[in-house]
């Protein structure tokens, strides 16, 4: 064999180079979907992972994240604190750098210390509790919803505003969602001299709320607001009713889900709920919409759409900083606004959302809603 000349050489190092960019824009991108999917609360898994789906599947088909395709590890907490710390760290242990997900906020905190520690970049879109951003100063760590203490003071505006009972009682599920948006309610209807003569917290699980309810016809209560999940809320509903309790009930996104109807079954009617706009009635993401029931997916529901933004502001993020490095990725997140289905989307220096509206529904026995008026 002849030597390689010098002109050669040189051609041979360019294209090796040359190949090394290549294979470095080509990445596959592992991206986890952290949340129920078994247990009590699945069906808002099931939504989560339909948003994000759906928006992987997108923007792989349109060439990937900035040239790079994801690669999606579905991960199942349960909805458990413990499994779900069991989960963040499976993740971090496969290299996995982006997480969609926690869903339910007594999961997602204590999974959140670990990504944030390891620097793994996690978007929630469902978990609402202040404590997720708030407790320390995080750089990893974002939502595409809004907080309890936005959630909690509309309902109470509703509350004050429109409905004007004379004794509210406030209930909870004792975990970190239903008490912290039941506790920002309460605030918000004492600052307003509404009489909260109810407050407390039951047993999330149980089958039995006859002793709450009691307690709630003893003090004759018009007005009864549960902080927690559709389960506890449609037993309680059902439950009162058969006790001739006639108190309208109101609840956060958690009880937003068509299996409350299920189990209320005609106590459910007039059920009123504070929910993520519908953006799935939003013109604008009607092909959106379309490409969702392509799949057999339904786009209506109040995680989806903001499943779908969380995926894109991370694949919008690592074309813009041109990198999969998820540190880069997290500042080009805090530094940007970002174009969703969900509307713009900008961030604090916390990582929660510069704004977000939630909207007052009043939910039918047929598990459809309207606007409450």
């Amino acid at each position: 064999m002849q030597p390689l000349n010098r002109l050669t050489k040189i051609a041979f190092a360019a294209a090796f180079v040359l190949s090394c960019t290549t294979v470095a824009q080509a990445e596959t991108v592992k991206i986890a979907i952290a949340g129920p999917m078994t247990g009590a609360v699945a069906q808002y898994g099931d939504m989560v992972k339909a948003g994000a789906l759906t928006a992987i599947e997108q923007i792989n088909a349109a060439g990937g994240a900035g040239g790079n395709k994801f690669e999606v590890v579905l991960m199942d907490d349960s909805c458990e604190p413990k499994q779900a710390v069991a989960v963040a760290n499976k993740i971090v242990s496969q290299g996995i750098k982006f997480v969609i997900g926690h869903v339910c906020s007594g999961s997602t905190i204590p999974a959140s210390d670990i990504y944030e520690n390891e620097g793994v970049v996690m978007i929630t879109p469902s978990a609402t509790a202040p404590q997720l951003t708030e407790a320390k100063p995080h750089q990893f760590i974002f939502r595409t919803i809004g907080r309890d203490d936005q959630q909690g003071p509309a309902a109470a505006k509703y509350i004050i505003e429109k409905v004007k009972p004379k004794k509210v009682a406030v209930l909870h599920d004792k975990q970190s969602y239903g008490q912290g948006v039941a506790s920002a309610v309460k605030s918000s209807l004492e600052a307003a001299r509404v009489p909260v003569v109810v407050f407390e917290g039951i047993n999330a699980g149980d089958s039995d709320y006859s002793a709450v309810i009691t307690k709630l016809k003893s003090q004759g209560v018009d007005f009864v607001y549960f902080g927690g999940y559709h389960p506890e809320m449609g037993m309680l509903m059902r439950q009162a009713r058969e006790q001739g309790i006639k108190a309208v009930f109101m609840g956060p996104e958690g009880v937003g889900n068509k299996d409350i109807t299920a189990i209320a079954g005609p106590a459910s009617e007039g059920m009123l709920v504070t929910l993520p706009a519908d953006f799935a009635a939003d013109p604008a993401n009607a092909a959106l919409v379309k490409a969702f029931a392509s799949k057999k997916r339904d786009a209506n529901g109040p995680f989806q759409l903001p499943a779908y933004s969380a995926v894109k502001v991370i694949a919008d993020a690592i074309a813009g900083a041109k990198s999969t490095d998820p540190a880069k990725v997290a500042a080009y997140i805090h530094a940007n606004s970002f174009k969703t289905p969900i509307g713009e989307v900008a961030y604090d220096k916390k990582g929660d959302l510069k704004s977000f509206k939630f909207v007052v529904y009043t939910w039918h026995k047929d598990a459809t809603k309207s606007e409450a008026k």
